[in-house]
């Protein structure tokens, strides 16, 4: 009874595809990795932007929220490319717990400067995680989830730019 319980939510989950199933498999799961990945960078971008203080708190401020409105708007886009090519994705914060990638920073107080290096070495390795699903999502000829992947590796490494260069200081830009 519980098999065909699954097997009918399954089917019902099933969105018609000329993909290969194997390799809807593997890319949904990792668009679901990618998913929990986001989730967390956007909630520790949040974190640090409602926390962040000292001089340039209103540049810092600024930067922060402008970046994590842009992880928010790719989360939504991420979850539904794993349904539009017949597979499942993200159903918990316990589920993105146990994928996730990015680690948490519960500390009461880190430094604005502490803040932007580690969300600089957040983006920087969220970057080459897409790289490497772009690879597999290519090689399956997944030609709309590789371009979606471009977009927002574009957008990963605009962030991390930004992020670097507020984290220089004024003998390393020049002045």
């Amino acid at each position: 009874m519980a098999k065909a319980k699954l097997r009918v939510a399954s089917d019902r989950l099933n969105t018609p595809t000329d993909l290969n199933p194997e390799d809807v498999t593997k890319i949904s799961h990792g668009l679901t990795v990618l998913l929990s990945d986001l989730f967390a960078l956007y909630i520790k971008t949040k974190n640090f932007h409602w926390h962040v203080s000292g001089p340039n708190f209103r540049d810092y401020h600024l930067l922060l929220d402008e970046q994590s409105q842009q992880i928010f708007a790719i989360i939504d886009a991420v979850g539904e490319r794993a349904r539009k090519i017949g597979g499942t994705t993200l159903r918990s914060l316990g589920q993105a717990e146990g994928l996730k990638r990015v680690q948490d920073n519960n500390a009461d107080y880190v430094s604005p400067l502490e803040m932007l290096k580690e969300l600089r070495d957040d983006n920087k390795a969220l970057t080459a995680n897409m790289r490497e699903l772009h690879s597999v999502t290519d090689e399956a000829n997944d030609v709309s989830t590789t371009s979606l992947l471009e977009e927002w590796i574009d957008q990963s490494e605009e962030r991390t730019w930004f992020l670097y260069e507020s984290t220089r200081d004024a003998t390393e830009s020049g002045h």
